[in-house]
């Protein structure tokens, strides 16, 4: 808990009460307040905060929280998967009132805690935790992968186009298999590279990897590699800058990174999650059960800015808002892996 402010201090100092009595009244003030304040924990996947990608969106989310709602935020970068499951635990027996795991690594750590404290509220971004006092947070990747690829199809001018998965779950491959069927919307020869980092929850910070896969892809000829690496994207990024192709990014809008070579990236507002999750739980509306995030409710979308729109002429933007409409409508239906 952050300190006691001013009245603490001056309290020690008084001695004669008619002195003490506003520190007094100031300090039951400041105990009170914080004594009500509503205290979220916030448990990050590997990676952490900095990765630029996924845990910063969901730590972007949670700061906003704080900021807006005045809610207590305290957060942990996990080293590894076995620090989950005492993270979450800790956080439960400090009294917090709401507890959020980034990152579906976290689920059965998450399940065996909730289940132990059920009078805690927990949330969880990309799993889904059947309990009642467990917020699952999902999203369709797929559909937002669908539309990056459509762009990237629109773009290439080499006919192949790669992709880089972080580790290799089903999750990735939900991504994999949209960005492949975007792509192939737009031009059913494209030639669809792709690669995985690892196997293990290392492989989301393995830059150095992540640049070794893509400088493979574009020496093979693909023109424009999409990255959903978490933190070993940047390694893509970085070899994107080396031969001045372009990429893609992901999760949160990476187009600042490497202006004129990131085309665009899929959006996946982790962020809004987050702070939804707070904002209800904060307000005494908050339940358990799953919760979507697609292209209908704005959860998934790839990102225009003044970083990029030079690189997305009228003609693509105009040809990729018609397939979300599409798909939104249920004219278009997007290939889903948890579902082949």
């Amino acid at each position: 808990m952050p300190d006691v402010p001013g009245p603490l201090s001056r309290l020690a100092s008084c001695t004669h009460l008619k002195f003490c009595l506003i520190p007094i009244a100031a300090l039951i003030l400041s105990l009170n307040s914080l004594a009500g304040q509503f205290k979220v924990g916030l448990v990050l996947d590997r990676g952490g905060k900095d990765d630029k990608s996924f845990n910063s969106s969901a730590f972007a989310g949670a700061t906003a929280a704080k900021d807006k709602l005045g809610i207590f935020l305290k957060y942990v970068e996990a080293a590894d998967d076995n620090a989950f499951e005492p993270s979450l635990r800790a956080f439960a027996q400090r009294d917090f009132d709401l507890i959020i795991g980034i990152g579906v690594g976290q689920k059965e750590a998450l399940r065996k805690v909730a289940a132990q404290f059920p009078k805690r509220y927990f949330a969880i971004i990309d799993a889904q935790v059947d309990a009642p006092n467990v917020r699952s947070m999902l999203f369709e990747e797929h559909e937002g992968a669908f539309l990056v690829g459509a762009i990237a199809a629109l773009t290439s001018k080499t006919g192949k186009i790669g992709f880089i998965g972080g580790m290799d779950i089903p999750l990735i491959r939900r991504f994999e298999m949209g960005y492949e069927a975007g792509a192939r919307a737009i031009n059913p020869q494209l030639n669809v590279v792709a690669n995985y980092v690892g196997v293990t929850s290392e492989a989301w910070n393995n830059p150095p990897k992540g640049k070794e896969l893509a400088l493979s892809q574009y020496e093979s000829g693909a023109d424009i590699v999409f990255a959903a690496a978490g933190a070993s994207g940047l390694g893509v990024f970085d070899a994107a800058e080396d031969r001045k192709k372009f990429a893609i990014g992901v999760d949160a809008n990476q187009d600042w990174m490497k202006p004129g070579l990131i085309l665009t990236s899929m959006l996946k507002r982790v962020d809004v999650a987050v702070f939804s999750a707070i904002e209800d739980a904060k307000a005494g509306k908050f339940t358990g059960g799953v919760k979507r995030f697609g292209l209908s409710n704005k959860g998934v979308d790839y990102s225009v800015d003044q970083y990029n729109e030079k690189l997305l002429p009228e003609s693509v933007r105009q040809r990729v808002e018609q397939l979300k409409t599409d798909i939104i409508g249920g004219k278009i239906r997007v290939p889903d892996y948890y579902k082949k």
